[in-house]
């Protein structure tokens, strides 16, 4: 019997709109829908890690970026390294990921009411408490949790490591 190959998904099918990931979850069936954020302006083995992680907790996993302004107004005005079309891209091509979003405003609070997830998740560093979005993910009997954090792997110290480098 000849082996078929898999049918393999661009990466660039996986950026939507919120609404659109919303239609797209409701058409798939996807029954529990696992949401992340953050600028992930130069991707790392934290990343990476913590990505994996977060998919593992449900049956797919949506990232929702930082636009450039809003990282500026988050991290500074020299960031963010990468512009939104190149972080999206780079993370729509991971396995783990699922679907890409943006969202212009400085939390994404409005991104997490459109697409209504059932599990939402951050990185160590955040407490469930502290998370946007938890207060009403569980008032729709959602789930939060904050996974561990991989020491040693930010993108603001890989940043000033290789501004210490420079000539």
């Amino acid at each position: 019997m000849a082996k078929t190959k898999p049918v393999l998904r661009s990466f660039r099918s996986k950026i939507k709109s919120p609404s659109a990931i919303r239609r797209a979850l409701r058409s798939l069936k996807k029954r529990r829908a696992v949401f992340t954020n953050g600028c992930f302006d130069i991707l790392h083995k934290g990343h990476v890690t913590y990505l994996e992680q977060a998919r593992k907790l449900g049956d797919c996993l949506v990232v929702a970026l930082n636009s450039d302004d809003s990282v500026k107004r988050l991290k500074g005005p020299s960031r963010p390294l990468n512009t939104l079309a190149d972080r999206i891209e780079v993370l729509a091509s991971l396995e783990s990921v699922d679907f890409v979003t943006w969202f212009e405003e400085d939390t994404p609070l409005e991104t997490v009411l459109a697409i209504k997830p059932s599990i939402l998740v951050k990185g160590g560093d955040w407490s469930v408490d502290t998370m946007v979005g938890a207060k009403e993910v569980q008032s729709w009997g959602g789930k939060v949790r904050s996974l561990p954090y991989v020491e040693g792997r930010s993108t603001t110290k890989l940043i000033e490591r290789v501004r210490k480098v420079r000539p």
